[in-house]
């Protein structure tokens, strides 16, 4: 009975949109990362931060940030601490702005139209992670 109600508790924790972000972090977190740092091999590894591309060492290093800030994002998520509100407002944020600069500098952007549409959806997940503010506070 206590497995049902928690599982319970997480299905309705939290909107459908923010239940795809958790899913998301727990996929980020359990399976990609752990491959991407550490089996991925090294002249392969690229990572963006800020729109901006690395790869090599430097994209083993942003790797590994990438599994802390998911880790978080999951036990965040998760528990729907307090402090989740802000960063992932933060994070999102980022993402946008860093899909505008990946359409300027990348070679791989998908264009400023393609690039601007992405951005814009980041922007109204950031927009709607502020209204849910609220639900924040385990």
């Amino acid at each position: 009975m206590l497995v049902k109600t928690s599982l319970q508790h997480q299905l309705t924790a939290r909107p459908w949109w923010m239940q795809l972000l958790f899913a998301f972090s727990i996929f980020m977190t359990f399976v990609y990362l752990p491959w991407d740092v550490l089996i991925k091999p090294l002249e392969e590894d690229q990572e963006v931060w800020f729109g901006l591309l690395f790869t090599g060492w430097f994209a083993k290093l942003g790797g590994l940030l990438h599994w802390l800030v998911y880790g978080a994002a999951t036990f965040g998520y998760l528990k729907m601490k307090s402090w989740m509100y802000p960063w992932s407002v933060i994070y999102l944020l980022q993402i946008a702005l860093g899909m505008l600069v990946w359409s300027l500098t990348g070679e791989r952007g998908g264009g400023m139209a393609g690039s601007f549409f992405i951005a814009s959806l980041f922007l109204l997940i950031a927009y709607l992670s502020w209204r849910e503010r609220g639900r924040f506070g385990g």
